[in-house]
């Protein structure tokens, strides 16, 4: 039932704030994504509390975490695992990487080269791994949470097409407001400004059980024939775009969709309404639109013409 979902969604909110200043909107769309099977890019410049949230966020479902730190040296087996030799049997042993978890924390993600990247994509999509031929199950649920630097600064390398596409969103963290700055500075002050987590009393509110509910909730939310037009018709205008090089795929339409339910759903509703595809549209699609680059050289951004291409589909009654 969506009042399930919502109570779940706020339990977790509420505790999250213990730990936490501002960042609603980053934490309602996390549990949107991992209650709807999918995963998360988060940009942001470094000191953004990205990895605390994604910490914080596991505690509180009652779910394992584990965090990679990407670097250029960073091999695809230290991600999935490797095979290793064992000589009292005289035999190879799978050992599993750090992806065998529920929350899987990809920090800078974009430091490490294409092939190190791509070691996730098998992951994120089938939720298995194949090392040597034998493929291993992860676990039923599983959330990558990857976080990336602004592509401007030094030592990136840009995710490839297919990568971006396994994310259901990609989020933007940018500084706090100065109120927020302010409540961040004092928290730290008092003395509360402890990295362990142990330390802030936090409770769980669910477990994996729980979150295997939640999902199945979701997938009953009611769509009336007149919201999934609106969503066809959203992802197509972004291909007729004089701004735009690729517009969104008939994928990004189904992600789009599965995050509008899953907005009803935390907001306790078995119905989606407009008024959730709105909300949900830029993270499902900014990444998953290429600009003209002389709509770049402009200065226009992907959310920027997303808007733009969004203002002239006609919105349902």
């Amino acid at each position: 039932m969506p009042d399930g979902v919502r109570t779940l969604y706020l339990q977790a909110r509420a505790e999250l704030a213990k730990v936490m200043v501002g960042q609603e909107d980053l934490v309602e769309l996390l549990v949107i994504a991992l209650l709807c099977e999918g995963h998360v890019l988060v940009e942001g410049v470094p000191g953004t509390a990205k990895t605390w949230v994604a910490r914080s966020l596991s505690r509180v479902l009652g779910c394992r975490f584990n965090r990679v730190q990407f670097t250029p040296d960073l091999m695809p087996s230290d991600v999935v695992g490797t095979s290793v030799f064992h000589l009292r049997d005289g035999e190879f042993r799978f050992r599993e990487g750090p992806v065998f978890t529920n929350f899987l924390l990809g920090d800078e993600i974009n430091r490490a080269p294409a092939k190190t990247q791509s070691s996730l994509l098998q992951a994120m999509e089938e939720r298995q791994v194949t090392v040597d031929g034998t493929s291993y199950d992860l676990p039923g649920i599983f959330l990558v949470i990857a976080t990336q630097n602004p592509i401007e600064q030094e030592g990136t390398y840009p995710l490839p097409e297919a990568q971006l596409d396994r994310f259901m969103f990609k989020l933007l963290s940018g500084y706090p407001g100065e109120d927020e700055e302010v409540r961040i500075l004092a928290t730290h002050h008092a003395g509360s400004g402890t990295r362990e987590l142990d330390r802030f009393g936090l409770r769980t509110v669910a477990d994996v059980a729980g979150i295997a509910a939640a999902r199945e909730a979701i997938k009953a939310i009611h769509v009336e024939e007149p919201v999934l037009r609106y969503v066809a018709r959203l992802v197509r205008a972004t291909r007729g775009d004089p701004r735009m090089v690729r517009g969104a795929s008939p994928r990004a339409g189904l992600q789009l969709l599965l995050a509008s339910k899953g907005h009803a759903a935390i907001h306790g509703r078995d119905f989606v309404i407009p008024d959730d595809v709105k909300r949900v549209l830029l993270p499902t699609l900014r990444h998953r639109v290429e600009l003209q680059p002389g709509a770049e050289l402009e200065g226009i951004t992907a959310d920027e013409a997303l808007v733009t291409a969004a203002s002239g589909v006609e919105v349902p009654r």
